[in-house]
């Protein structure tokens, strides 16, 4: 690959290895757990708060990012990410040598904290050291990682928990981590702090209290409590007191932590909608095609793994096309408004699968969504860095994840619900039944998916197009 002009080739190929790195690691770590549950339960006991060594992590994630990327703006990404990189590790560790289930819930959170980190700064690092009209071809690789994570997750953490123990799942980070410190510290040269300026902590609690009740909302409601009992009222009502304080201290702070400016930039209100709904439907394929593979086809954990790879490569194929597209010619809406299109056209056929779907009408499905898939995430990512200004570019970059995070943990719940209330049983029964119970269940999952692709889809059509850049961020001062 090409460098940059503002780094050398040999410099730049570094750094952005190890910015490749650490969103492997804050990507898998979502999903590389789900396969070892079953064991550590065995190990630690507490099955009733299984779900939790999940949903600690993806809260923990989700709630700091707009810290992450706020502080970033005021004192520097690098600075940042190096102790993101820390937290991270350091939960990790812990996570490893959890005692009690309630240990592990707790420092599964701490790891999630530093994940949030990761992710979004590495993003942003991203857009600080190569030129907006260049971040389409680099994005393929950025996609590769995020959809390479999603499908191997399981699968590793699978293979490690079998062969090895599940503590290495956690275990294993710490080597790569030490790789991502060492390649950042040596390759990665960013400005450095603004200096006066200061980090809104009140808005970042209170915009993290109403995050932490809406996923809690979504994640609890019809599941652990009634839709209409006290404890998921009461969650809404904090989310929307919560949401409602946090914009009133917006107004009235320094440096907010997300900049109520921002949704004035119609770019910016566009992409955040269609990064959600995208994201969403996403995860209707992801987390629910495993249980058609293994339960209705009986392909293995691992079979259903490696069955997964046509999305992986459809995805990282169409979001590099779509990048070198976008590089020589400096436009993109073409490549959301087709890829939601085919996501949509994609969960469309898939609800129309049953016990008798051979694997091979599974697989070019799962080519078509891929392709579609790939053109969205990344591309409107790019989109937003060019549309914000060097001020905003953390923030922006680290809300751009935040609602992909939100699109995902509202999915997982929501198409859990449909699942659980088609099949009218407990989630952890769904091995146990027939093929054809399964495959009906799962047809209203991808069907009720579909329209929110197809919303998406309606969204990036108002999307203004502004062609990108040519010079880097970091060359520069604020566009």
């Amino acid at each position: 690959m090409d460098a940059p002009a503002t780094l050398q080739p040999k410099t730049f190929r570094l750094a952005f290895a190890g910015l490749l790195l650490a969103m492997l690691l804050g990507s898998l770590d979502q999903t590389i757990v789900s396969t070892a549950l079953p064991t550590i339960v065995r190990d630690l006991g507490g099955l009733d708060q299984l779900s939790w060594v999940v949903t600690a992590y993806l809260l923990g994630a989700t709630v700091s990012m707009p810290l992450w990327g706020r502080a970033s703006d005021v004192h520097g990404r690098k600075r940042l990410f190096v102790a993101a990189i820390t937290v991270f590790l350091a939960g990790s560790a812990l996570s490893g040598l959890a005692g009690s289930l309630g240990q592990l819930i707790a420092f599964r959170a701490l790891q999630g904290l530093g994940a949030g980190g990761l992710m979004t700064l590495a993003m942003a690092l991203v857009a600080e050291i190569v030129p907006p009209r260049e971040r389409g071809r680099y994005q393929g690789y950025i996609q590769m990682i995020f959809v390479a994570a999603s499908v191997a997750g399981p699968l590793l953490g699978g293979l490690l928990t079998d062969h090895a123990s599940w503590r290495w799942i956690f275990y294993v980070n710490l080597p790569i981590g030490a790789a991502v410190l060492a390649l950042v510290s040596v390759a990665l040269d960013v400005p450095a702090d603004k200096g006066e300026a200061r980090v809104d902590y009140l808005g970042a609690a209170l915009l993290a209290g109403a995050l932490t009740c809406l996923l809690l909302f979504t994640t609890w409601g019809g599941q652990e409590y009634a839709w209409g009992s006290a404890e998921i009222v009461g969650l809404g009502i904090g989310a929307l007191s919560l949401f409602v304080a946090w914009v009133v201290q917006q107004r009235r702070a320094v440096e907010p932590i997300l900049p109520l400016r921002l949704f004035a930039n119609p770019v910016f209100t566009i992409v955040s909608g269609t990064l959600f709904c995208a994201t969403l439907a996403f995860f209707a394929v992801i987390v629910f095609i495993p249980v058609f593979l293994q339960v209705v086809t009986g392909a293995s954990a691992t079979g259903s793994g490696l069955l997964l790879l046509p999305l992986l490569l459809a995805s990282t194929a169409s979001t590099m096309v779509a990048g070198r597209v976008m590089s020589a010619t400096g436009r993109y809406k073409l490549f959301p408004v087709t890829g939601l299109a085919l996501m949509a056209v994609g969960l469309v056929l898939l609800s129309q699968m049953d016990a008798g779907t051979p694997r091979t009408t599974v697989s070019l499905l799962l080519i078509l969504f891929g392709i579609g898939f790939g053109m969205v995430s990344h591309i409107l990512t790019v989109a937003l860095q060019n549309a914000v200004e060097r001020r905003d570019l953390g923030i922006a970059t680290a809300s751009a994840n935040l609602v992909r995070s939100l699109g995902g943990s509202i999915g997982v719940a929501v198409f859990g619900a449909v699942f659980a209330g088609r099949l009218d049983r407990q989630p952890g029964e769904v091995v146990r039944l027939d093929p054809a119970a399964v495959a009906d269940a799962l047809q209203p999952v991808f069907l009720v998916a579909a329209p929110f692709a197809l919303a998406g889809f309606l969204v990036v059509l108002l999307l203004r197009e502004t062609p990108v850049a040519t010079a880097p961020v970091a060359a520069g001062s604020a566009r």
